[in-house]
């Protein structure tokens, strides 16, 4: 019964037939046409600025930077003073379809977001008073503010426009034109790799327009993967304080997933291939053969912006 199932998820994919949307457990994303561009403007002029940290050395962007698919690749990053933070970087492109933020979902909007690493003391360690005051004195930003908002610049207008800006980030990538009707914006490789990622289940977890990043999960679903219990694994644990909640950590979108390298929570995992193979191993409890991880990984490449793949082709 379960190979029948599977033979009639995955032939439509392998085959010249128009894709039935209504029947994938993956959706093609689209950019937000109702966007205020003035704002995302101003928010991308806010997104780069240093002032935002105590010693001006660090700005969003220096972490998420948009030419890295909105990260750094560091397994950790550099804050202000040289500090590093605790947890990997997770991109800023469609975050706004994430239906919370940061790996241990403690906050809901992106909104609420900015303020963690304004106020984290090995991030940006400032606050909004001290940033406010800097902005003040660029005359550029006293105009802008006042055009767009009719007002001062202030903690929830800055915030508004930087938001405004991360939704703009939104990445199209070939596969959403193969979603889409494109039947040639893939290959057949990666194709029978979409027809695997889907039989071996791993859309329990990634799934919809963001390919993840709409529940938490348990890293170590079928045998325990953390040996230590230090503040950086417990996951949720840190915010509800219940057992349930060790090791549980927002899905992260798999969007990007082949520049978003090193992978999970703490940046521990080097290269695409590997995580394939953990995942299988601790969330799917298989063991995936080395042709059918090659197959998943070439999937996971037609995932990724075409304006970087282009970018990367020509590089």
């Amino acid at each position: 019964m379960r190979l029948l199932l599977t033979l009639l998820i995955c032939l439509p994919l392998l085959s010249n037939e128009k894709i039935d949307l209504n029947l994938e457990p993956l959706q093609p994303i689209t950019k937000n046409k109702t966007l205020n561009i003035k704002k995302i403007k101003l928010g991308e002029k806010l997104f780069f600025d240093k002032r935002f940290s105590k010693d001006n050395s660090i700005s969003c962007a220096s972490c998420h930077i948009i030419e890295k698919a909105g990260v750094d690749n560091l397994k950790s990053s550099t804050g202000v003073g040289g500090k590093k933070a605790l947890m990997n970087t997770p991109s800023v492109l469609n975050s706004s379809n994430n239906f919370v933020q940061f790996w241990d979902g403690r906050v809901k909007s992106l909104e609420e977001q900015i303020d963690g690493p304004i106020h984290n003391t090995v991030e940006m360690n400032t606050n909004w008073i001290d940033i406010i005051e800097k902005l003040k004195q660029d005359r550029v930003y006293i105009k802008l503010f006042k055009e767009i908002y009719n007002e001062e610049l202030n903690t929830l207008n800055i915030k508004n426009a930087i938001v405004e800006y991360e939704k703009s980030l939104i990445t199209p990538s070939r596969f959403d034109r193969y979603l889409l009707g494109d039947n040639t914006a893939i290959s057949q490789k990666e194709k029978k790799g979409y027809a695997l990622f889907k039989s071996y289940g791993c859309t329990s977890c990634h799934q919809g327009k963001n390919i993840g990043g709409n529940l938490y999960q348990k890293l170590g679903v079928f045998k325990q993967y953390f040996q230590n219990e230090n503040m950086q694994n417990l996951g949720r644990y840190n915010i509800l304080k219940t057992p349930n909640s060790k090791h549980v950590f927002k899905v992260p979108s798999l969007r990007n997933i082949a520049l978003t390298y090193p992978y999970l929570h703490d940046g521990s995992i080097k290269t695409l291939e590997a995580v394939i193979q953990l995942m299988g191993n601790y969330q799917l409890g298989r063991k995936i053969p080395k042709e059918d991880i090659l197959k998943i990984e070439a999937f996971l490449n037609s995932l990724t912006w075409e304006k970087l793949e282009k970018s990367s082709n020509e590089n």
